[in-house]
């Protein structure tokens, strides 16, 4: 039986409201689970399997067959599109307490992205005909189900638009905010947040090239507002971070 830590639906919350609006990028998939009974948790869950992924590993495949959905119980993992060249674009970085390929159960499809282990996760893999089941059997999981779909369509539909509104540099900010919620260890760390992630992610997320991710973090890091430790990022200046958006 997997057990569903709802502290951890909750771990991203809107600490910089009023601020910047980090609703606009973050997914509401932990809301789901939250959404059901004790009883509707435990149908839904089962039949889940919890399997350890090593940082880097594949979860699922852009065009495979969807088999079920996942349940991210520990770790952070990328979803992504490959290009024809075989470069990736980071569309969403998902966080522990989140669900991920639902979307190709819902539209009976093949998964529509890639899903990878940004780090060591373990990740509950939930069959698809339990989910089916699941929400044939409560309004409330459907309901959230369409909230939730309806939220990550303006949730992506803003992550293109920057592309063409925000420079590099603008991009590069926005996408380190996002990441700190991230990476913040509950809703009330409001100190210097460390951010694990490589440089070739970090570019694919900003969509800019490595080169320029490395010059820029110099550069934010010669003004202290973030620091590098290796592959980690320390944000220690995140209101300055937000005026380098530009973000209207």
């Amino acid at each position: 039986m997997i057990k569903v830590n709802f502290h951890l639906l909750y771990s991203v919350e809107m600490s910089l409201k009023g601020i910047f609006p980090i609703d606009k990028w973050i997914f509401r998939s932990r809301s789901i689970l939250e959404s059901l009974t004790t009883n509707e948790t435990e149908r839904l869950l089962s039949d889940a399997v919890a399997q350890n992924f090593r940082k880097g590993q594949i979860i699922f495949r852009e065009n495979n067959p969807a088999f079920g959905i996942y349940y991210i119980k520990e770790g952070k993992v990328k979803k992504y599109k490959q290009d024809r060249n075989g470069n990736e674009h980071i569309i969403y970085v998902a966080n522990a307490g989140e669900l991920i390929g639902y979307h190709a159960i819902l539209a009976d499809n093949t998964y529509p992205d890639s899903a990878a282990a940004l780090e060591d996760c373990m990740i509950a893999f939930i069959p698809r005909d339990a989910f089916l089941l699941a929400i044939e059997s409560s309004a409330n999981l459907s309901r959230h189900l369409l909230g939730a779909l309806s939220h990550e369509y303006n949730v992506l539909s803003n992550s293109l638009s920057i592309v063409a509104r925000h420079s590099a540099k603008e991009r590069l900010a926005i996408s380190l905010i996002v990441l700190r919620e991230k990476y913040k260890s509950s809703e009330y760390d409001t100190g210097d947040i460390c951010i694990t992630i490589s440089r070739k992610d970090l570019a694919s997320m900003t969509a800019t090239t490595e080169e320029n991710v490395v010059r820029m973090l110099k550069e934010l890091k010669k003004d202290n507002i973030v620091g590098t430790i290796g592959r980690k990022i320390i944000i220690y200046d995140v209101k300055s971070l937000i005026k380098m958006t530009n973000y209207q």
